[in-house]
């Protein structure tokens, strides 16, 4: 498909979000182009964890275009930063005081790339005084972009996404992830996968934050919970949940802001029957706190 053809993503006007959308499709069709050649795998923080040059050459091509309109802007991107949760909180709190902050993570789901398993994201988003203003997930392999704006609403394919409809847990379809953390945060969502696998229609595990996000979004998912994310894993998606009509927060209930790690976003309905089940299964990641 041509980029002339791609008529509700492109916005000729240099809008925060115009912007965004031109940055993650420019980096998801060369990630996309990137697919197959890779050949040495570097591992980060685990062996689960891969990285690739893509994701390096993807975030600089993001922060070049961002900046070459907006050179006064902050940004935070996953590779300027080392792996574990320490290193994560330190980067975002040195960016923090930022009145605009873009958060970038140039390929979520490294590990479904460097195998070939289409199932990863472009997700930007940016935040104005700690609030998420826009935010854009941009999946190459099918050629979808999500688009969301504060209090504009949240948009596949330019058609307007609103979240599902299921009324209970027992009819969700719900999604989670496996963290790297395989003495910590690992065994604290299994626990919750253990729990909840009785209790819903059925779990799935794609591998992208981001795009599980966008599909809670879009209604394809009930609900989605995971432990051990970071800010540039979820912002871009959190936006997009809550202009679908759905919530968001940490796994406790309590309200999502951009230091959150632990989450949960459902249809809103579902919402309060995942968290009592997350704590009921000591697996909010949350509990000696």
């Amino acid at each position: 498909m041509n980029q002339e053809d791609k008529t509700p993503y492109v916005v000729t006007s240099k809008s925060y979000t115009a912007v965004a959308i031109n940055a993650a499709s420019k980096a998801g069709e060369w990630i996309k182009s990137r697919l197959g050649t890779v050949t040495q795998l570097n591992t980060k923080s685990a062996v689960s964890d891969l990285v690739t040059e893509v994701d390096k050459g993807a975030e600089q091509m993001i922060r070049k275009l961002i900046f070459t309109h907006f050179p006064d802007h902050a940004l935070l991107g996953e590779e300027g930063v080392e792996p574990g949760p320490e290193a994560s909180t330190q980067a975002l709190e040195k960016v923090a005081e930022e009145e605009y902050l873009w958060i970038v993570d140039p390929v979520d789901g490294t590990t479904n790339f460097v195998h070939g398993f289409p199932f990863f994201s472009v997700s930007i988003a940016l935040a104005h005084k700690g609030e998420v203003i826009v935010g854009v997930i941009y999946d190459p392999s099918r050629d979808e972009m999500f688009v969301a704006e504060k209090g504009k609403g949240a948009y596949v394919h330019g058609k307007r996404m609103n979240v599902s409809g299921e009324t209970e847990l027992g009819q969700s379809l719900l999604a989670t992830g496996f963290p790297v953390g395989r003495d910590t945060t690992l065994p604290v969502n299994m626990a919750g996968l253990a729990y909840l696998a009785p209790k819903v229609r059925n779990i799935r595990s794609g591998g992208s934050a981001a795009l599980h996000l966008a599909y809670v979004a879009a209604g394809r998912l009930t609900g989605f919970w995971e432990i051990g994310l970071n800010s540039w894993d979820i912002a871009a998606g959190a936006l997009m949940v809550t202009e679908s009509g759905g919530h968001i927060t940490d796994t406790m209930g309590s309200p999502y802001s951009l230091g959150v790690r632990h989450i949960a976003a459902t249809n809103g309905v579902v919402h309060a029957e995942l968290v009592q089940a997350l704590k009921e299964a000591a697996a909010t990641g949350l509990e000696e706190k």
